[in-house]
């Protein structure tokens, strides 16, 4: 099985592309961040023409998220803690008897001390809460999406330019810490890597080119899971294309089927 995440900074914009990219990739889950669409102009038809379902939510302009399969979620929840969302950024589904995949598209929070940095973590704990609870249900857990955080230095072109800065915080690390404290792997880290291998770069002051970028897109895999995984990368080929998003699929691979 072949599970993905990609922030693609609006879904109508790059529809092209990841139907091109799932098309090439084989990706059998593919969890996306950052539709920008409103539920009612979602575009369903274009990706089950394609082969494929989904489930989304979303919201006009910002945020959204959604979950696209070879095969049908058997059930959906859009709620956090039972909770309806204000921020569209959460969604997890389940495909058989055996495997949830939790689709989050984290708070960027700004900068440091900042309103929305207070929101972010308020809302990871929120987050966390309910993994915890829902931990259980399934044999095989996976937490994936643009985590805005850089787990480690290693992750960062510039450590020390970024220290205890937005992304790269203690506390911010310390929140996902809490999340891989509940049994979850990083499945990139399972495998031994190149050094500088990145998942976002800026649009500006020609960041990709230059290679000055964060590894912020990831996908925590419970121990169940993790001890399936056989090999992870980050697939920068659609960061080359024309007008790309600003971030590269995160892949992983495990030697599962749905049940």
């Amino acid at each position: 099985m072949k599970i993905a995440s990609w922030n693609v900074n609006s879904l109508r914009v790059r529809l092209p592309q990841v139907l091109d990219w799932l098309k090439k990739s084989n990706v059998d889950i593919l969890a996306i961040q950052e539709t920008k669409v409103e539920d009612n102009y979602f575009p369903l038809k274009e990706i089950e023409e394609a082969g494929f379902f989904c489930d989304f939510i979303g919201q006009k302009t910002y945020n959204g998220v959604t979950t696209i399969s070879k095969k049908p979620p058997t059930e959906s929840i859009k709620k956090i803690n039972q909770k309806e969302q204000d921020q569209k950024r959460f969604l997890l589904t389940r495909y058989g008897k055996d495997l949830s995949v939790l689709n989050l598209y984290v708070v960027n929070g700004q900068e440091v001390g900042a309103e929305k940095y207070d929101y972010k973590l308020a809302w990871l704990k929120d987050v966390t809460n309910h993994i915890k609870k829902d931990l259980a249900k399934t044999k095989y857990y996976v937490v994936l999406g643009d985590f805005n955080i850089a787990p480690k230095d290693e992750d960062v072109y510039d450590p020390k330019a970024w220290k205890d800065k937005i992304l790269c915080s203690s506390k911010e690390r310390g929140a996902l810490k809490k999340i891989l404290d509940l049994g979850f792997r990083d499945t990139f880290r399972l495998f031994e890597q190149e050094k500088d291998l990145f998942s976002w770069w800026d649009y500006r002051t020609g960041a990709f080119r230059r290679n000055r970028g964060l590894r912020i897109d990831l996908i925590l895999a419970n121990n169940a899971l993790a001890d399936k995984c056989t090999k992870s990368h980050i697939d920068i080929g659609p960061r080359k294309n024309e007008r790309p998003s600003d971030h590269a699929p995160a892949v992983s691979f495990f030697d599962l089927k749905i049940k």
